[in-house]
């Protein structure tokens, strides 16, 4: 697959890592080139500098030959603004956004945008530990 991932983050570097060890072709996009330097020397892709909400820096990426592209940055109005960029202007299959703001599931949703919400994973992994067994036996006292 072809993917496009826009912020070079903690969770876009590992992402994009992940995706190029898979044989998946990638290209990264961050606003500033040293967020580049902590993707590792494995890191088979491509990266370009500049605003992924601007139309020349995601045609740069080829994004019209995207797969998928996955909107990572930090602010969710810039993940939502790139997000709908990728999916109506230039319909892009897959799109994902990280939103930290649950209360944008149902709006996404109704755009074909599909998102990712660190708040919501956490809670239901919180949830989910709380109801699993423990993995270690109980000590009495």
């Amino acid at each position: 697959m072809y993917i496009v991932i826009a912020g070079c983050g903690r969770l876009g570097d590992m992402l994009a890592v992940q995706l190029s060890r898979l044989g998946h072709s990638v290209v990264m996009i961050d606003h500033t080139e040293n967020a580049f330097g902590k993707l590792p020397g494995e890191f088979s892709g491509f990266t370009i500098t500049g605003d992924a909400s601007e139309h020349s820096v995601l045609e740069m990426a080829k994004i019209k030959k995207a797969d998928c592209l996955f909107s990572v940055c930090l602010e969710d109005t810039l993940n939502l603004m790139i997000a709908q960029l990728a999916r109506h202007v230039f319909e892009v299959p897959r799109v994902f956004a990280r939103v930290y703001q649950g209360s944008y599931e149902d709006i996404l949703g109704a755009l074909s945008i599909e998102i990712i919400c660190p708040t919501q994973l956490a809670l239901s992994a919180c949830l989910a530990s709380l109801t699993s067994p423990k993995d270690t036996p109980e000590h009495s006292g």
